[in-house]
């Protein structure tokens, strides 16, 4: 994938350097920009002026419309530039830390909003000036570009194409976003308001979600594929705070329900 990117921004980013800062250690412990569990390929691409690595997904998942994440907390802006970054996200992290995530299909918290570590900030897009679905992601201290690194780990030398390199993300939420759990799942799945019930209130896509907790309900499956949890969420359609069957996650098994991580997801 060739992914183009404008040299020069508008003001709200322009005074971004070009030079790495060798200060690492005082910064935030950032995490990756994509939802746990998930593994991304990364590049610094031809004519990319700026210290920003482009990310696709590589795990099998689809890149368009995947969760992206604050790597570290903070206080967010929503911006735009149309010829540019699109629709970004800034994170201000204190310290003269800021962290900015580019093209966004389109934001997923308001203006000036606290975000935790790990809680989605935005969804991945090719808004303003790319060719495809990517995260454009830089670090940032004191308005000069810096060298990501991803838990204190530089990811320099920054490969020249996609496939070289990848990142299995990490960033699972935790203390700051508590009752959050990561998930994927491999089809559309339909919502209950309990896990008992049979009448369907909304759908959550495939792809990427989050849920708050699990309870045992009626059993789900196909063939010799089952499940008995439900798992509480928030659909794409119908009300918040439905349930949708564990049978639809993409890993783990029979009357398991995990999380992209490997953690077993709470009791309701």
């Amino acid at each position: 994938m060739k992914v183009k990117i404008m040299a020069t921004l508008a003001v709200a980013v322009a005074a971004v350097g070009v030079l790495a800062s060798p200060a690492h250690a005082a910064g935030p412990n950032f995490k990756a920009p994509f939802p746990c569990g998930q593994r991304w390929t990364y590049q610094h691409h031809d004519g990319e002026v700026r210290l920003a690595l482009d990310f696709i997904r590589n795990d099998g998942g689809t890149t368009a419309g995947t969760p992206v994440l604050a790597s570290a907390a903070g206080t967010a802006a929503r911006k735009y530039q149309a010829d540019g970054a699109g629709n970004y996200i800034d994170i201000n992290h204190g310290g003269g830390w800021h962290t900015y995530y580019f093209h966004l299909q389109s934001y997923s918290v308001d203006d000036g909003a606290h975000v935790a570590q790990g809680q989605q900030i935005g969804v991945t897009g090719t808004t303003g000036n790319s060719t495809g679905e990517h995260i454009h992601y830089e670090q940032l201290l004191n308005g000069v570009g810096q060298t990501i690194a991803i838990e204190g780990t530089s990811l320099a030398p920054y490969p020249a194409s996609y496939g070289v390199k990848s990142l299995t993300s990490t960033n699972c939420g935790g203390s700051g976003d508590p009752g959050k759990y990561w998930v994927d799942t491999f089809a559309a799945a339909p919502a209950y308001a309990s896990p008992t019930s049979t009448s369907q209130t909304g759908t959550l896509n495939a792809g990427t979600n989050y849920v708050f907790c699990k309870a045992w309900g009626r059993q789900v499956g196909s063939g010799s594929s089952y499940n008995h949890y439900w798992l509480k969420t928030d659909p794409d359609s119908g009300p918040a705070n439905q349930y949708v069957s564990a049978y639809y996650l993409s890993r783990w098994g029979n009357d398991e329900a995990r999380d992209n991580s490997g953690a077993v997801i709470p009791d309701c």
